[in-house]
């Protein structure tokens, strides 16, 4: 893969120079609408960013399609067909990163604009004439461009002036703004341009980040600027003003026709990084500061009239390349060694990884579920690996750990690689290592038993989710294996009176030490060793929660008694009712601890 792509880039050195500075500067510099506004409307889209020109006459890469209707694959399992091997024109392949975010970005504005009506085609046409869809599918897993598309420095020497508006944070230039990305969005369009003055920027892969540089966030950006100003893109009129919207150019506007038009009679999926880079350069004149940029051949005069056309075939001009410090910074073509205008060897790209095509859980074996115990941290992690179709590892692949289903209260995710989380952070992206694995971020369990589900999903790929069951386990009861009283003073009151009100003071005890939280049952019971049953007579407690004429009801058991941090408890107040005798009070434990303590009730003394 990495000799094909060298040949193609050297191919197109001599173009690619100015191609990769130039390459559509300004396509994304207007606000949507611009070229929809007829005399005397009032433009209903938002402004750009002060001093932010509505069109640059940026160039454009003019390759046109080919005559020859694509030929779908037939059973190859690729996008597009159903059948054997490919054998159709090699511009029908689109890298398959780049074709899924084109996908997914109309499946997202099907939801978000419905009446929009964005086909994922006329996107393909414009990626392919903005950056040959991200240089041939020069992507990582995660759809960002495994080098920088910047275009040339807007200084206004040929091209707009656009002073510097993100201290270089998109484009790496601090001084003037750089056209970015596969999609070619200036930082100003991207982060202030769109409504609301918040920027046409989106987070198509869903990551948290919205980055120019991946094709999945720059292609739903592309295509909520499509639809701005509730265009219907089924309609011809408002297709043509959302194009011209995106470079006002009536060559830009046919080519991008031609490709789309193409796409729509069949296209395949090619692996990422062997996808088709164009050639040829044209497309303007640029008119900003007073500067000119002289244009190649293959501009305006031959621009495609009709889908399918051979427009833009013919060989630029030889560009003039600045050399030194003001060639373009991160540029896409290759650098120049000498003022002769021999161009470079071009750089060869990193090797792509195989597209992830499934996940599998890694770890327990017998598949037992996570569990851990309240307010506590998992002992382990939910972990998986990201393989392809081969079962080989896929380094470098986003997953995205999120907790599902009714979850306990407090549980989230806390540390990562040893740094905090947020409190109540339930989803974490995760990138896999060299080996395609990917592990959750350390989990707290809560104050709250109960279960619930980790998913671990693919962020820009369409596979099986897997899902780890967990459960957060309320904490053990504390345990007692022995009750004892803290006095052995006898226990006797007169009938219808009442003991003393601290009478009854017991300690818990687990292995000779005090067992704190334990909890007591007790209950006044037959002095009859077969039958020790609750009594009817005799001593009673009165239930502190009754009210009204039930609150001197006799209670014979009571439960909820818990020893406190000593271990010890204090029974509430025992009353005697006109019943004479011996009576015993049981105390007992989960644990079966059992504690007897002996009640004498005597008779009331005889009146005078």
């Amino acid at each position: 893969m990495a000799a094909t792509f060298r040949r193609r880039l050297h191919r197109g050195a001599a173009s690619t120079a100015v191609a990769a500075a130039a390459l559509a500067a300004l396509t994304a510099s207007q606000a949507p609408g611009a070229a929809d506004r007829p005399a005397g409307r009032a433009d209903r889209s938002p402004a750009p960013p002060a001093g932010t020109p509505i069109d640059g006459g940026s160039s454009f890469f003019t390759d046109a399609p080919p005559r020859k209707t694509p030929t779908p694959p037939h059973s190859s399992g690729q996008p597009g067909g159903t059948g054997t091997a490919v054998h159709g024109p090699s511009q029908a392949g689109i890298p398959a990163t780049v074709l899924a975010a084109y996908k997914k970005a109309e499946a997202d504005l099907r939801a978000s604009a419905p009446g929009c009506r964005l086909p994922w085609q006329l996107l393909a046409g414009i990626g392919e004439v903005e950056s040959g869809h991200a240089r041939g599918g020069a992507v990582d897993a995660a759809g960002t461009t495994l080098q920088p598309i910047l275009g040339p420095q807007l200084n206004g020497n040929g091209f707009a002036l656009i002073p510097d508006t993100d201290h270089g944070r998109y484009d790496g230039d601090t001084t003037h703004d750089r056209a970015v990305g596969p999609m070619q969005f200036i930082p100003s369009t991207w982060s202030q341009g769109g409504p609301g003055g918040t920027g046409w920027g989106a987070d198509g892969n869903g990551d948290g980040v919205k980055d120019p540089n991946n094709v999945f966030d720059a292609t739903l950006a592309a295509g909520r600027y499509l639809c701005a100003n509730g265009r219907d893109l089924s309609v011809q009129a408002d297709l043509d003003r959302a194009v011209l919207g995106y470079n006002n150019s009536r060559e830009y506007l046919q080519l991008v026709l031609s490709w789309y038009g193409f796409y729509q009679k069949g296209t395949f999926e090619v692996p990422d990084g062997k996808g088709p880079l164009p050639v040829h350069r044209g497309g303007g004149t640029a008119h900003a500061g007073g500067g000119t940029a002289k244009a190649g051949r293959g501009g305006a005069k031959d621009a495609p009239t009709a889908p399918g056309g051979t427009a833009g075939r013919t060989k630029p001009d030889k560009p003039a390349v600045p050399g030194g410090p003001s060639a373009p910074h991160g540029s896409t073509g290759p650098t120049h060694g000498d003022d002769t205008g021999t161009p470079a060897p071009a750089p060869r790209p990193p090797m792509k990884p195989a597209p992830l095509t499934a996940l599998e859980a890694v770890g327990d074996k017998d598949g037992k579920a996570l569990t851990a115990t309240v307010d506590t941290d998992f002992a382990t992690a939910p972990r998986i690996r990201a393989k392809d179709a081969d079962g080989k590892p896929v380094a470098g692949a986003k997953i995205r750990f999120a907790l599902t289903g009714a979850l306990p209260r407090g549980l989230g995710f806390v540390r990562a690689g040893g740094a905090p989380l947020p409190d109540g952070t339930t989803e974490v992206t995760v990138t896999t290592d060299k080996d395609g694995l990917a592990t959750a971020p350390t989990l707290h369990a809560g104050d709250t038993a109960g279960p619930f589900t980790v998913r671990a999903t693919a962020v820009d790929r369409t596979v099986r989710p897997v899902d780890f069951a967990a459960t957060v386990t309320a904490k053990p009861a504390p345990k007692a294996d022995a009750l004892a009283r803290t006095s052995d003073v006898a226990l006797s009151t007169a009938a219808g009176g009442a003991y003393a009100d601290d009478a009854v003071r017991i300690k818990a005890t687990y292995q000779g030490k005090a067992a704190a939280g334990v909890a007591v049952t007790a209950t006044l019971i037959t002095d009859d060793p077969k039958k020790p049953v609750e009594n009817d007579r005799g001593p009673y407690f009165k239930d502190p929660k009754a009210t009204g004429a039930d609150k001197d009801k006799p209670v014979r058991t009571l439960t909820g008694l818990t020893t406190d941090a000593d271990g010890l408890l204090t029974l509430p107040k025992i009353y005697t009712d006109a019943h004479a005798g011996t009576f015993r009070l049981r105390l007992t434990t989960a644990d079966g601890a059992v504690l007897t303590v002996t009640l004498t009730v005597t008779a009331p003394a005889a009146a005078s």
